[in-house]
């Protein structure tokens, strides 16, 4: 059914409607705008809201200059021929709008797709009408072969007459009343003075409106004159022809009228568009049946609105009771809820952060003075009538919004007849929010289920409202303490308070209570929130130093990777020289010196822990050295089989458990060893060991021994790289055939290591 058009009167749509036809650009936009209406169809709602947002974040309509062209369609489908300026305006119009597919076709995210496969095709209409007229309606030369060879005598023609009767204005000057050339009845003729007309040869054409002057065609021009006429005459006909053919064609054009009506739809979703930008609304999200939830609300039509946070049909909150002084913006927040609701199911995007909203079959209102001298209604009559129709009607599928309930008569009787008719609404399920000034129903919601108080905030200091909506605490009348405020004498406020009497206070002195202990929480809440925001700031700032010292880190890497290669290049370089000079058996001893004191600084520029590191991983591995108690004697982990491990004991393997082996600590000077430094020929160690090393460390190692070891005579090398899976020892062996110091290489013995050892023969 429709929405009661009291309820749209009074929550203030009619200016939404103004506002959308504002912002259309179209005739058509502007009367769809005026009559705009929301509905109760879930689904139509949900589609309007995705052309909106299609609107606002995809496709940029522009619709400017497009007419409504449906009476013109409809007047070429009667048979008349349209102007060509009329003509010229469907034709812009069927243009603008083809354009305007286009743009949707390339841009849309999806939604008004469905819009653009309405506009139609109009482009043989419109080449057709553009080639045929000019800008200023006119047909052109070129719409017909015809046209064409009439308008091309014509001026030809003109230029003739005129020629001929300028020699005519030297021949009959003095019985002339001007000496020019004028046009009469499309005609060329002279203007002769009527005293002396009979001179002139010719045919008196037309006369002045004085009678002083008579306009004659002389006789030598005459058959020029019939000529050009005749000329004309075709050419009116031929361009009449041409105006009927096109609109014959636009009277064709079935699809012209749904094109327009397009149109119309699309500017406007455009207005809309422009509305939620300039009001800064945003998309409501559906809500279950009978739910309400608003975040930050304001009225969209009163400057500088207070937002507000509104909940119904959660947390138990079927209807919201506000209380609370004259002017402290009750009814705005009551009216806030309604629109938003209209807006909501007219399309539009509604004036809050965030809001989920039912969709509802009408929105019934009892709001305001409806106090009628013509129907002699009283004001509180008038408020009954609306109220019938609100007990009538009321459901979970309708918005109840009541303004001042139970005013208008006795405060008793009125409480009593406003309780009565919440209970019902209660009874009903409906969802609404009623203000009142009456105290017994501050009491009755505090005990009703469903029914909650709330109250509009007031600065008794500043003897101003602040607008703000406390849910869940009733609103105070302040009038005795505004009273006081201004001035009443105190003899006067104290006899009063004597007449209201301790129990008539007691509510009030509660609710002053509850005002304080609330101001008293709002203050701890605002001070932790604000800790919590200074919290938040220093975790972002301790976050931001953390990405920087990362940063810096990578950065202090790279530095140092690059001085790393330097000093490996250069290192290289001496180490290839010291190799040449070696080959003299003179400065071998000098050579081997500097060899020494290379190594020896390159360890002192090697970082030294400050503390040895816990060992990391499987202490157990392919080479520890481990001791096997059931066996009486310790050997070296040759290969680690999960939970098993295959132990060289002297010439013979076992296959032992982890748990029957004890790790054996290797001495911490273990790795100066295997690092030569300062080392003389009789201290060099032939055997290298390689176990656990990285591919790129130990095939460095190794390169360097070798090379000390060819400049000592030492050989052959043993290597010991364990077995593991293989990739070690390829890759050393690998090496070893490319590096020309080589001799010859070979597995260990089964009892010295097998192929967990490679034996290196040099070249001496």
């Amino acid at each position: 059914m429709p929405f009661d058009a009291h309820a749209l009167d009074t929550l203030d749509y009619p200016r939404v409607r103004a506002a959308l036809s504002e912002r259309a650009a179209t005739p058509m936009g502007v009367q769809l705008a005026h009559r705009l209406c929301p509905v109760a169809d879930a689904a139509r709602i949900e589609r309007d809201l995705n052309e909106l947002e299609d609107a606002l974040f995809g496709v940029s309509l522009s619709l400017g200059g497009i007419g409504d062209v449906r009476e013109l369609h409809s007047r070429a489908n009667e048979g008349r021929v349209l102007s060509g300026s009329e003509l010229l305006e469907v034709a812009y119009a069927l243009d603008a709008a083809m354009t305007l597919r286009r743009s949707i076709v390339s841009n849309s995210r999806g939604p008004l797709l469905r819009l653009s496969d309405l506009l139609g095709e109009h482009s043989l209409l419109v080449r057709r009408v553009l080639e045929s007229l000019d800008r200023d309606g006119q047909v052109r030369d070129d719409a017909s072969h015809k046209l064409r060879e009439i308008r091309r005598k014509v001026e030809p023609l003109r230029t003739r007459i005129r020629e001929r009767l300028t020699r005519s204005l030297e021949q009959w000057a003095e019985v002339l009343q001007d000496n020019l050339i004028t046009i009469r009845r499309d005609r060329y003729v002279l203007p002769v003075q009527a005293s002396r007309v009979g001179q002139v040869q010719g045919i008196i054409v037309d006369a002045s409106a004085t009678g002083q002057t008579y306009f004659v065609e002389p006789a030598s021009v005459t058959p020029l004159n019939n000529e050009l006429t005749r000329l004309l005459l075709d050419e009116e006909a031929e361009v009449r022809r041409i105006l009927t053919e096109l609109s014959a064609l636009v009277a064709s054009d079935e699809r012209v009228a749904l094109t327009i009506e397009t149109v119309g739809d699309l500017d406007l979703i455009a207005a809309k568009a422009a509305l939620s930008r300039d009001w800064r609304l945003n998309r409501p999200e559906p809500a279950p049946e009978a739910v309400y939830v608003m975040q930050e609300a304001r009225h969209p039509l009163i400057e500088n609105p207070v937002p507000n946070d509104l909940l119904l049909g959660e947390n138990g909150t079927n209807l919201l009771l506000i209380t609370g002084p004259n002017m402290g913006g009750k009814t705005a927040t009551l009216k806030t809820l309604g629109l938003a609701v209209l807006m909501h199911q007219s399309g539009l995007y509604v004036a809050a952060s965030r809001a989920r909203l039912a969709v509802v079959d009408d929105v019934l209102v009892d709001v305001g003075d409806e106090q009628s001298l013509e129907e002699s209604l009283s004001t509180f009559a008038a408020h009954l009538q609306h109220l019938r129709y609100v007990l009538r009607h009321a459901s979970p599928r309708t918005l109840i919004l009541i303004d001042e309930l139970g005013s208008g008569t006795d405060p008793a009787e009125g409480a009593a007849l406003a309780q009565a008719m919440i209970e019902q609404l209660l009874s009903q399920d409906a969802r609404g929010v009623i203000t009142s000034h009456l105290a017994p129903l501050k009491l009755f919601a505090l005990e009703t289920p469903g029914l909650k108080n709330a109250s509009m905030g007031f600065d008794l200091e500043a003897l101003a409202p602040t607008y703000h909506l406390q849910v869940g605490q009733p609103g105070r009348s302040y009038a005795l303490a505004i009273a006081r405020r201004m001035g009443i004498p105190g003899g006067v406020m104290t006899r009063a308070e004597t007449i209201l009497g301790p129990e008539g206070g007691l509510l009030e002195r509660l609710l002053e209570n509850l005002e304080i202990e609330r101001r008293q929480l709002s203050q701890e809440l605002e001070v932790a929130k604000t800790a919590r925001r200074e919290a938040v700031i220093e975790r972002d700032r301790m976050q931001t130093q953390r990405h920087d010292i990362e940063e810096r880190r990578g950065e202090l890497i790279a530095e140092a990777s690059q001085k790393a290669e330097v000093a490996y290049a250069q290192a290289l370089e001496q180490v290839r020289g010291l190799r040449a000079r070696a080959r003299e058996e003179s400065a071998r001893p000098r050579v081997l010196q500097e060899l020494r004191d290379l190594r020896r600084a390159a360890q002192q520029e090697r970082p030294q822990a400050s503390q040895p590191t816990e060992p990391r991983g499987d202490p157990l591995k392919v080479g520890s050295s481990v001791n096997v108690p059931a066996y009486g004697a310790a050997g070296q982990v040759m290969e680690v089989r999960g939970d098993e491990l295959v132990v060289q004991l002297g010439v013979m393997k076992v296959n032992v458990r982890r748990r029957d082996v004890r790790l054996k600590e290797e001495p911490r000077n273990t790795a100066l060893a295997r690092s030569f430094v300062g080392r003389t020929a009789s201290a060099f160690q032939t055997e290298l060991q390689l176990r656990g090393q990285h591919v790129e460390e130990a095939i460095e190692e190794l390169r360097s021994t070798i090379g000390e070891a060819a400049a000592l005579r030492e050989t052959p090398l043993r290597v010991v790289h364990g077995k593991g899976q293989g990739v070690l020892r390829r890759l050393i062996r690998d090496f070893l055939k490319a590096d020309k110091r080589v001799e010859s290489f070979h597995d260990a013995e089964p009892n010295q290591g097998g192929h967990g050892v490679t034996i290196v023969n040099l070249k001496v």
